[in-house]
């Protein structure tokens, strides 16, 4: 097997880790709260990743002032996007909000225009005003504008795309295990402190089994993506975090019952279909 094919095989792994954790935490949302949900899981997953960044060798602190404060507004961006995206996840069908997200390609570009000045030409803008009609089919904004669940999850997508573009600003300098193990602390600190303005729901055994299982399984999306990254070629492997999408309307429609409507597939496909055409043009420019 090549090293592409493994990296390949690494993502779609990474994308099945990352979608069965969102799986979990929608079946114990109605169970307790999400501050202590983010709690609980944090506790394990954070744990977990400081062992992996142990063995892994990358902990490495002395990083410069600069950097320093790239990792602490990714911090805030990370928690932003984890509270908006879970957020939405208690109130939207898993695929519909998994389809929304797969516009990030899009948006990633567009503010690496905007803000870092990076060219993009007319076709790959072409490509992301088709892909923000793609996400315009998915969410369907009403005669009463859009729901709050597709509010948080647009949030969340403004989110990750601002903690994506303050990683590419980092030097190669900063061990990516610091930066996972970072967020996750300071997601789990929020957890914390909000869950003191809460009431915290007597945890069964089922629900902390569930919970325990969704730090597993977001700490093996994050170990294979670091671990992609270092057997595969960014260019190739990075079209199979569609996968992620695939795992959703899966996972929705086995564990919720959920599967949707035409116009929302068509949405899909239009916005999959206009992040493959963007990553393959950035391919093609960085190799011109």
């Amino acid at each position: 097997m090549t090293g592409n094919q493994m990296g390949a095989l690494l993502m779609i792994g990474s994308m099945a880790g990352f979608t069965i954790n969102d799986t979990l935490v929608k079946m114990v949302g109605g169970e307790m709260p999400l501050s202590q949900i983010l709690t609980l899981r944090g506790v394990v997953a954070t744990l977990l990743i400081y062992l992996l960044a142990r063995r892994l060798g990358s902990l490495r602190w002395n990083l410069a002032k600069g950097d320093w404060g790239l990792v602490a507004a990714r911090c805030v961006a990370e928690l932003l996007s984890t509270y908006l995206f879970l957020t939405a996840l208690m109130v939207t069908p898993l695929a519909n909000l998994t389809a929304i997200l797969q516009g990030l390609p899009l948006t990633i570009t567009l503010g690496a225009a905007l803000f870092f000045g990076e060219p993009v030409g007319w076709r790959r803008m072409s490509a992301i005003l088709v892909g923000f009609c793609g996400i315009l089919l998915i969410v369907r904004p009403g005669v009463d504008g859009f729901g709050s669940g597709t509010l948080y999850g647009l949030g969340a997508v403004i989110a990750i795309t601002a903690r994506d573009l303050l990683t590419r600003r980092m030097s190669s300098e900063v061990p990516s295990m610091v930066v996972t193990l970072l967020a996750s602390l300071t997601v789990l600190v929020f957890g914390l402190v909000a869950s003191t303005q809460v009431t915290w729901q007597p945890a069964t055994v089922n629900s902390l089994a569930i919970v325990t299982g969704a730090a597993v399984f977001i700490f093996v999306g994050y170990l294979c993506s670091v671990m992609t990254m270092r057997v595969g070629d960014v260019a190739f492997v990075s079209p199979f975090r569609y996968t992620g999408l695939l795992w959703a309307l899966l996972l929705g429609w086995l564990v919720f019952g959920d599967w949707p409507d035409p116009l929302t597939l068509l949405g899909a496909a239009i916005v999959v279909a206009t992040g493959l055409f963007t990553l393959y043009r950035e391919r093609q420019v960085s190799e011109s």
